[in-house]
């Protein structure tokens, strides 16, 4: 009975996106599914449940509606991890985040949307072809539909005590017109400051004999950060159009003091000054049209234009004979990109079908002002221009109990690298590449299903590995990229299957001309260690079973992981399998109290060519409540690495170097937000996905 319910609950709030306007069949539809919502609250079904590949997470009317922010539900959420504000997915690389189907630019969106907007959460473990290349997971956040003439405004203050204080301010206001019009406003300001400890030894030999390179960091950074963003939306007749403007500049400072020293001489101190400044320009515009029947096309485009400049300076305060070493670097970046689809049903499935192109232009500055340094670390000035095409096709259908879904993708991509105006040829290239995605699912009953899938794609670096500027890090000490990394080309196996309240996922993952980082001697005068990424091969096995059920005012969520990679380099095996836990639980409490408790940890392991330590136990916890009428003033405290035992150690092995680091983040530590909404309703631009691989390689 409760099943059927629930089933109902999910079909009526599945309502199409493109609306902007209400209606007034709109306004009926938004009363029913407000009714069904209340079913939903006293049938308290599981939150999570697999669709083929998709965990589905349904938030209205659950323990978590009323959590937090997004930040706090997606951390409650089964194979989703947040820390620090970032969010990541187990076994997946490339995680995409959408919200109401247009892309998450920044992470402040979700610090800004809350719990109690949303109305469901998809993870999509296999993404189609319709997503970029280094795509390897999509979060697809849809909030409830809430109607408010007139002004909307919504203010959240927080404040957050780790090893220093750190504070910041989100507001935002929407504006409706008549059904037609919406204007809506945001601004975020942010103070953030840190501080990180540690160690780092490296054992090698140099000119035939054991030598050891050791440092000592003690880094304060201090952050400030801005945001402000203004656009509108337009609806009539099933045609909808929106755009907005986003304008973020950032400020930074970093202190580290700091020693060096090479095996039993005494440790030379020095200090790292780093100031870095910067700002970004983002324009984003849509158009969505519903000519009913299932059809639909819809266009995004996007237009963005950001620069940097960092000032490093380093010096010996207690050396009079080594001269301070300062460099400058400046960068810029422009991207220009639109994506076009269409979805229409045929031969009873569903067919999307489009096309999507950027053109990017990055350049780097790099000035180094020391002249002993700049005979091994010279300045230069790279340039690096890219412009790409992608088409893309997906069909759907779903024959009784048997669910397919296959695609395809073609990409080609103009990428042009140069330094101080000369072409590089050994690094520029132009590539046409065909990937296909396949997906075959049986539902055995309504608890219990199977989806086997397969995926190839290739995936293009981050541009800022693929610079050949190096950066002076210390005496003996040196960082860079490596612009002739190739690109990757990855297949992926997978396996998503469904029993009761338990759910498992598995894939085996081929990358060849993936890239890891290695650390290695350096042509130069005298010793120095050089760390930069290179390509390397590496087959990969994730399994991750999950369990999850409610038990009265208790949601307890248990997650068991392996990771197994198999890699060479150099002659070493890089082998060592991570096995790792999540233990999530919330409690519903009385006078509308609601508590988590959440625990994490894992055994020491590989992951491309780092070792990382064994953390076996963290663990964080918050409690929040609702005051005034309708939960309009929300307060909500809560505490993270609560017996501070994160481990952030890690060691690595490669070409004869072995490096060892120790280090210590400021993770533990008490936050308390205060959030405050008059006459709530979410802001409904409906932008989609636009460059946005493109956008994450920036």
């Amino acid at each position: 009975m409760y099943l059927k319910k629930f089933t109902a609950a999910v079909l009526f709030m599945g309502l199409p996106l493109v609306a902007i306007a209400v209606t007034d069949e709109e306004r009926n539809e938004e009363s029913l599914v407000k009714e069904l919502e209340e079913i939903v609250v006293s049938a308290r079904q599981p939150a999570t449940r697999l669709e083929g590949t998709t965990l589905v997470t349904n938030v209205a009317g659950s323990e978590l509606e009323n959590i937090g922010n997004a930040f706090d539900l997606l951390a409650q959420l089964p194979m989703v991890v947040v820390e620090d504000d970032a969010v990541s997915v187990s076994g997946k690389g490339g995680v995409e985040i959408f919200i109401d189907g247009r892309p998450m630019r920044d992470e402040a969106e979700l610090r800004q949307l809350l719990s109690s907007d949303i109305r469901k959460v998809e993870l999509l473990m296999a993404p189609g072809a319709s997503y970029g290349s280094t795509t390897g997971a999509v979060l697809r956040i849809s909030t409830r539909r809430r109607f408010t003439k007139g002004i909307s405004l919504a203010v959240t203050l927080e404040g957050k005590r780790r090893r220093r204080w750190s504070e910041g301010v989100l507001a935002d206001m929407s504006y409706r017109i008549g059904n037609d019009w919406e204007i809506f406003f945001s601004g975020i300001a942010d103070r953030t400051e840190s501080l990180v400890k540690g160690t780092t030894f490296n054992y090698l030999d140099y000119n035939g004999m054991p030598v050891t390179v050791g440092s000592s960091q003690h880094s304060a950074r201090t952050e400030r950060s801005g945001t402000v963003k203004g656009g509108f939306n337009y609806h009539r007749s099933g045609q909808s159009v929106g755009a907005y403007y986003r304008f973020a500049p950032e400020r930074a400072t970093l202190l580290n003091n700091g020693t060096e020293w090479v095996d039993d001489t005494p440790p030379v101190a020095g200090d790292i000054s780093s100031e870095d400044k910067g700002r970004s320009h983002l324009v984003s515009l849509y158009y969505d049209g519903d000519f009913g029947s299932g059809r639909r096309l819809h266009f995004d485009g996007i237009f963005r234009r950001a620069t940097s400049e960092n000032n490093v300076g380093m010096s010996y305060p207690d050396d009079g004979s080594l001269v301070p070493v300062n460099s400058v670097s400046d960068r810029s970046s422009t991207l220009w990109g639109g994506k076009l689809y269409m979805e229409h049903p045929i031969f009873g499935g569903l067919l999307t079908a489009g096309g999507e192109g950027t053109k990017t232009a990055s350049s780097l500055d790099y000035m180094m002002l020391n002249q002993e340094v700049s005979s091994y670390i010279p300045s230069s000035i790279s340039d690096s221009r890219q412009t790409s095409f992608a088409a893309f096709a997906s069909w759907n259908r779903m024959f009784d109990r048997l669910s397919v879904s296959v695609g395809a993708r073609y990409e080609y991509v103009d990428y042009v690298f140069e330094v101080n105006s000369v072409r590089d040829n050994d690094v520029s290239r132009r590539s046409h590449t065909v990937t296909p995605d396949i997906s075959l699912g049986w539902i055995f009953d309504e608890r219990s299903q199977i989806t086997l899938s397969y995926k190839s794609a290739k995936v293009r670096p981050p541009y800022a590995q693929l610079t050949g500027a190096l950066n002076y890090v210390g005496l003996h000490q040196i960082e860079g990229g490596n612009p002739a990394l190739a690109d990757e080309r990855m297949h992926s196996v997978q396996m998503f299957g469904m029993w009761d309240s338990f759910m498992l996922q598995a894939a085996f993952t081929r990358s060849d001309d993936t890239y890891a980082f290695v650390k290695r001697l350096y042509p130069a005068p005298s010793l120095q260690l050089m760390m930069q990424p290179v390509n390397v091969d590496v087959s990969s096995l994730d399994v991750y079973l999950v369990w999850e059920r409610r038990v009265r005012a208790w949601r307890p969520s248990l997650e068991l992981g392996l990771y197994q990679q198999w890699m060479r380099l150099g002659g070493d095996a890089y082998n060592k399998p991570i096995f790792s836990y999540s233990f999530g639980n919330t409690f519903t409490l009385p006078w509308n109290l609601l508590l988590t408790a959440n625990f994490r940890g894992q055994s020491c392991g590989d992951m491309h060519t780092n070792r990382f330590a064994a953390s076996w136990f963290t663990a964080s916890a918050s409690l929040g409540r609702d005051f005034l009428k309708d939960g309009a003033l929300q307060i909500r405290l809560s505490a993270t690495d609560i017996f501070n035992t994160a481990c952030n150690d890690w060691s690595m092995h490669t070409f004869g170097v072995f490096m060892d680091k120790r280090q210590s983040y400021d993770r533990r530590g008490v936050a308390l937000s205060l959030t405050y909404r008059f006459q709530p309703r979410k802001v409904k631009y409906m932008g989609g996905s636009a460059a946005e691989a493109e956008e994450r390689r920036l």
